[in-house]
């Protein structure tokens, strides 16, 4: 990982995790719905644009027969949560009576997934479980389990491995925490 300091926009980065850590995270996640998920042929709904990578890098890993799609959801303006979530692009396949694993790239307070979770139950999926890689259990207030974590971490704003500050940082192979 390297080392140092990163600056995006007006705010400064410290490496956090590096790649190699968040590889483990995810080869450990998709070894247990290697185990779990052989038989479900499951949909994979993966909340757009935070967990493309993890997304990715989890589906290369996965032995077992199932299918993808994406979701768009909007909740952060800057470093802070809106508290309200927007969907950008809905699904658009037809989940009744399916599997469903919905991928997100961090879950803190929870409110993104529990609009998706909702919106699953109501249209009538089997089973729905939720993978994410990174799970701040401080700032969680959900009422729903969180079936595959890779990383918990603490409450600082992070990006990197598809995490942004407004728009930018996604890009980077590691994770890093701002410098306040």
């Amino acid at each position: 990982m390297d080392q140092k300091i990163i600056k995006i926009h007006d705010k400064e980065f410290a490496p956090f995790i590096p790649f190699a850590k968040i590889d483990q995270a995810v080869s450990r996640i998709a070894g247990q719905m290697n185990t779990e998920l052989h038989d479900k042929n499951p949909l994979f709904v993966a909340v757009l644009n935070g967990s493309f990578m993890f997304a990715s890098d989890l589906f290369h890993k996965l032995e077992f027969p199932c299918e993808i799609t994406f979701v768009k959801l909007a909740s952060y303006s800057g470093t802070q949560s809106t508290k309200t979530v927007r969907q950008l692009i809905g699904i658009d396949e037809d989940i009744v009576g399916r599997n469903i694993v919905i991928i997100e790239d961090i879950i803190d307070s929870g409110l993104t997934i529990e609009r998706v979770l909702a919106q699953m139950q109501m249209i009538g999926a089997a089973d729905i479980k939720i993978a994410t890689l990174l799970y701040k259990p401080n700032a969680f207030k959900g009422s729903y389990a969180i079936d595959y974590i890779g990383l918990e971490i603490g409450n600082d704003f992070i990006v990197g491995y598809g995490l942004d500050y407004d728009k930018q940082g996604r890009n980077f192979k590691d994770i890093y925490k701002i410098v306040e």
